[in-house]
């Protein structure tokens, strides 16, 4: 069985900008110990994996779990995030790839041993983009 080709032709620069804008929203997010910020862009029961490995269903349990993330081990730390591509499997669901690296307090990276790539998949719903699901993987370097 072959597998099928998705083909969209839609125009879509202003989703990846609006996708783009979710994603420096998150980093503005980590960045400023917000956790509100950080999960704003997250569907009611959207579902993320931390680079732990470890899966988070909802976004109050997410909240619960940024709270506790940016007051504890990552309070000082800080990442840049870079939208590295976006794929529609439909005009409505995206598929976007995200790259970070820690930085420092003036924004030059930090060698900490890894760098970390994200997979986002996004549904639009009500004319927003919201993330559905999240999953980090740390890239040692």
């Amino acid at each position: 069985m072959n597998a099928p080709r998705i083909e969209d032709h839609t125009d879509h620069v202003a989703d990846v900008e609006a996708i783009r804008r979710i994603i420096a929203d998150v980093e503005k997010g980590f960045n400023d110990n917000d956790a509100e910020l950080l999960v704003e862009h997250f569907a009611q029961n959207g579902s993320a994996v931390t680079a732990m490995g470890t899966q988070i269903d909802g976004r109050e349990a997410m909240l619960t779990a940024a709270r506790a993330g940016l007051a504890g081990p990552l309070r000082d730390e800080r990442a840049r995030y870079e939208l590295a591509d976006v794929a529609f499997a439909r005009p409505d669901v995206a598929v976007a790839h995200k790259h970070a690296w820690a930085i420092d307090e003036t924004g030059e990276p930090k060698s900490v041993g890894h760098e970390m790539n994200a997979l986002y998949v996004l549904v639009r719903e009500n004319g927003r983009w919201w993330i559905v699901s999240r999953q980090n993987t740390i890239v040692p370097t």
